[in-house]
């Protein structure tokens, strides 16, 4: 079933959440370029792809957010009494994915190097954009609090199934 249920996320929703799950970690492997200038194979073979990935991320969390939308009184909804909370999380993950490949185009125009995701190029080198320079230089600092929120996430998602022992987790696998 491609649509979401009252009991189970579905087929679309699970493809959408574990295709930018498995980005997502090779996104956050760039952590580990800063590790000795790159000079390892995380640097020299993951990274290089870390902007046309990036760029593949903004269109499935644009696409993403469309079906959620879609989807938002079709899917299975949470304890009332963590209801609020569990909007908060997962309104701050969609925001921080959202953010992230926005202020990377910002740091590739701001730097006047263009974006060129796949060999694409959506926009042509040029002089540098100090507004985009700025808004650029939040990049890294969404994704440390990205890379928080994203730990809390698995964590209660392994909570709700070995503590709580409900099915939570079991919705979206």
């Amino acid at each position: 079933m491609i649509h979401d249920s009252r009991e189970r996320y579905g087929a679309l929703t699970k493809l959408l959440h574990w295709s930018m799950a498995l980005l997502v970690f090779w996104q956050l492997l760039k952590f580990g370029d800063r590790i000795a200038d790159g000079e390892h194979w995380v640097g020299q073979t993951l990274v290089p792809w870390h902007i046309s990935i990036g760029s593949l991320m903004l269109l499935l969390i644009l696409l993403r957010l469309a079906w959620a939308a879609g989807q938002r009184h079709h899917r299975p909804q949470p304890d009332p009494a963590q209801a609020m909370l569990v909007k908060a999380g997962h309104g701050a993950l969609y925001l921080g994915l959202l953010l992230m490949p926005i202020t990377g185009v910002m740091v590739m125009l701001g730097g006047g190097y263009g974006v060129k995701p796949f060999g694409i190029e959506i926009f042509a080198k040029s002089e540098e954009i100090a507004w985009a320079k700025a808004l650029g230089q939040l990049h890294s600092p969404i994704a440390w609090i990205l890379t928080v929120l994203i730990v809390g996430h698995v964590g209660m998602a392994l909570i709700h199934h070995f503590v709580k022992r409900d099915d939570t987790l079991k919705r979206m696998l």
